[in-house]
Parts: structure tokens; C-alpha cells; sequence
């Protein structure tokens, strides 16, 4: 045989064999992982068991009789040293001081092989990619109340693989934003899903914790836990990130009885979330200097739930649950306390108002001497940060106001996805 033909046999070995080795090693791998990770404790943790049975799914496949015949001596060696390393490794002693050693020969190893095999480490990030991975955004009534909020990030960590991968606090607005990145079970089943888990722990804890009646600050609310919202991250469909939504609004129901409200699509008419706000009343302030204080003046809400009781708790208030696609939060400092004048730029930028496309703005107090233009981008691959920034340092300066840099309050999509995958490996 010609070194040509060889050339074109390991090609097509890397369609069908090296391209099945990774579906079936991936799958292979999570299966494995999984059964690896109860024996490696909470100082190793799941992630690193889930790692390690995708490599050895790898492995298996790699050393299959049809691939071996056609591969260098020298990657037989590094076959062998991969498998070497994994049969090392301490599963039973996560004391075991080589364990970090032994990760870090695995990882070299596993891109020596790749390499060697023709496949390009973007090519790697793809196959990760496929991974259906759900993100969910919990806005808090609070950032003032330490004990209440470490007690909420602690109920997160018992849901491995979901994991807090941001975390935004506004003390002016007595308001924290936590966003968690999970995978998202092959199976559909969106009642078990370590995601909704995790943030059903969050919202059980935090209505346990605070108290709506004692909460203010210079952000409207309609709850303790305010807004949920799931956003589908790579390729997982927003069906996927759906279910859960919808599912965890029926727990927050039935279970923690509360008045619970869906949109997007996880409403079958994909209701808007500001259209559910308006219709409770929340973008009215109810306390001099612009401020929301105390619990909602409700006894029965005037909007039939989608899940939980009409009659509500001042001490609770309501929940809305949504999915949608990826949306980013740009709060715009504008110099100034004539709140009337900042409200005409943040509805001159707006959508509603005639200005940005997918811009939704308030115009919010915040500390002294300070009122953010508060933005969401409904659709920030399109319309981000640098637009909105360019109109309203315009539309101010025609106000006569100084206006000052705007910023994000979390990562885009691509980055939380890549912080949680380096969360997993760390």
C-alpha cells in the first residue's frame, strides 16, 4: 500500500472511527463519569468523575483493533501512556496528592492524541459543544442581608453539575442577580434536571430567608424572588430550556404556594415579561425618592397565575419564570437628580419609545447624584452595549447632562459558557 493510500485510509478512519470515537466516547463518558463521581467525593467532586469517564471512553475507542492497525508506533506509545494515567489515578484516595499531577498529564496527553489523529482543538470545542447546556438567571430581592445570600449560594452546590458561574449584587438597588450554567439531561426529563434543582433550592432558601416587608430599594419588584429566566446556551433548543422553566414554576406553585407567572416560550402564548409587570403594577414606585419598600398592597393578585394560589404573601410576593433567547443587561450612569429628564432619554432610546430595535430602558435612582438608564438588549448580537451607549451620550447631551460609561452585569452567552467549562476542570 502506498503511503498516498494510507494517507486516505486514516481520513476515512476519521470520519467514521475517530468522528464515532467522540460521540460514543462523549456519551460513554458521561455515563462513566457519573458512576466514577460518587466514589470521589465532594473535595474531587462530580465534574472531575465525569471528566475522567470521558477519557476513558475515549480510550476504549481508541485502542479498538480497526483504528491501532493504521497508527504510528509512536502514538501507540501515547495511547498507552493515556490509558497508563487513567488507570493510575487515585478514584478511591481523593486525598491523594498526585491526583492534580496525574490531571494535568491526562489533559497534555489527550491533546498530543488529538493532534496526532488530525483533530484540531477547535474541533474539540465543537464536540463540547454538543453538550445541551441550560443557563438560568435568578434576580434577588436583596444584597444587603450577607447571611441570607450565603445561605442561598450554599442550597446551589448540593446540584452538581449546576454551578453559580456569576454572581452581580446592587446595593442601591437591593437587587442580586446569580446566573447558573448546567448540562441538561439526554433524556428530556426536565423534572430531575440538576438546574432546576439547584435553583429551586435558591428560591426555597431565599423566601425562607428575607422578608419582602422589611426589603427597599431604588429597583422595582414584585417578589422576594423576582424574575427566573432560562436561556438555552450552544446548541440545546429553547424547547429544552422550556420544560424546566415550566416545571419548576409548577414546583415553585404547588409546593412552595406561590403565585407564579410564565412567559416567553415558556408560555403558550408567549406572553412578554413586562406585559405580566405592568398588569401587577410593577413599574410604580410606592415610596417617596423613588423607591420600593414593603411587600406588594395585594391580597389576590388580578392576574390568575399560571401556577401556585391567587392570594398572596406580602412577605413572598410573586415569581415570573420565562425562557428566551440570550439577553443582556446595559445600565447607563447618567450625572444628574432630575429624574424627568432621564426618564424622556430612556424612553427616547427604547424600542417603545421610537429609538433602539429589542431595547427595553428605566430610568432608575441609583445613590446620590446618580440615575442609570437601565437597559435590556433583547437581542444583543444585533443590538449591544455601543449602540445604546452612543445614543444616550447624545440624546443627554441634549439634555445638557453628563453622561457617564455604561456597563454590563454579566457575561455574554459564549463567555458563561466557557467559564462554567473551565468550573469543571479546574
Amino acid at each position: 500500500m502506498s503511503s498516498e493510500d494510507i494517507f486516505d485510509c486514516i481520513l476515512r478512519l476519521e470520519e467514521t472511527h475517530i468522528q464515532q470515537g467522540f460521540d460514543e466516547g462523549y456519551e460513554a463518558g458521561l455515563a462513566s463519569g457519573r458512576e466514577d463521581a460518587r466514589h470521589l467525593g465532594l473535595k474531587l467532586g462530580f465534574e472531575t468523575g465525569e471528566l475522567l469517564g470521558f477519557y476513558k471512553g475515549c480510550s476504549s475507542l481508541w485502542n479498538s483493533p480497526a483504528l491501532l492497525a493504521h497508527l504510528s508506533p509512536q502514538l501507540h506509545k501515547h495511547l498507552h501512556d493515556f490509558q497508563a494515567l487513567l488507570d493510575k489515578f487515585p478514584m478511591m484516595d481523593p486525598e491523594d496528592e498526585t491526583k492534580d499531577e496525574i490531571k494535568d498529564g491526562l489533559r497534555v496527553k489527550f491533546n498530543i492524541i488529538c493532534a496526532s489523529l488530525g483533530v484540531p482543538k477547535k474541533q474539540l470545542e465543537e464536540m463540547l459543544r454538543r453538550e445541551m447546556l441550560g443557563c438560568c438567571k435568578v434576580y434577588i430581592s436583596e444584597a444587603r442581608n450577607k447571611a441570607a445570600l450565603e445561605a442561598i449560594e450554599r442550597s446551589a452546590k448540593t446540584f452538581p453539575p449546576a454551578a453559580i458561574v456569576n454572581k452581580f449584587e446592587d446595593a442601591a438597588y437591593g437587587r442580586v442577580g446569580y446566573t447558573l450554567v448546567s448540562a441538561l439531561d439526554h433524556e428530556g426529563l426536565s423534572s430531575s434536571s440538576p438546574l432546576k434543582s439547584a435553583v429551586f433550592a435558591m428560591v426555597k432558601t431565599a423566601l425562607d430567608a428575607i422578608n419582602l416587608e422589611s426589603h427597599c430599594g431604588s429597583h422595582p419588584r414584585l417578589g422576594v424572588v423576582d424574575h427566573i429566566c432560562f436561556h438555552p446556551l450552544y446548541e440545546t433548543s429553547i424547547d429544552q430550556v422550556s420544560s424546566v422553566a415550566t416545571s419548576l414554576a409548577r414546583d415553585i406553585g404547588s409546593i412552595l404556594r406561590v403565585p407564579t407567572y410564565l412567559y416567553g416560550a415558556a408560555h403558550e402564548e408567549e406572553c412578554t415579561l413586562d406585559s405580566i409587570r405592568r398588569k401587577l403594577g410593577y413599574f410604580k414606585a410606592n415610596r417617596e425618592g423613588h423607591e420600593w419598600a414593603g411587600g406588594l398592597e395585594l391580597e389576590v393578585v388580578p392576574v390568575k397565575p399560571d401556577a401556585g394560589p391567587q392570594e398572596v404573601s406580602k412577605a413572598k410576593g410573586v415569581v415570573a419564570i420565562g425562557a428566551c433567547g440570550w439577553v443582556s443587561n446595559y445600565n447607563v450612569p447618567v450625572m444628574s437628580t432630575d429624574l424627568k429628564a432621564v426618564k424622556r432619554i430612556a424612553r427616547k432610546a427604547s424600542e417603545r419609545g421610537g429609538g433602539l430595535a429589542s431595547v427595553q430602558t428605566m430610568a432608575l435612582v441609583h445613590g446620590e447624584g446618580v440615575i442609570e438608564v437601565a437597559c435590556n438588549l433583547l437581542n444583543p448580537s444585533q443590538v449591544g452595549g455601543d449602540e445604546v451607549q452612543g445614543l444616550i451620550e447624545r440624546l443627554g447631551g441634549e439634555e445638557g447632562l453628563i453622561v457617564g460609561k455604561g456597563y454590563y452585569t454579566d457575561y455574554t452567552a459564549d463567555q458563561i459558557a466557557q467559564r462554567y467549562k473551565e468550573l469543571l476542570i479546574s
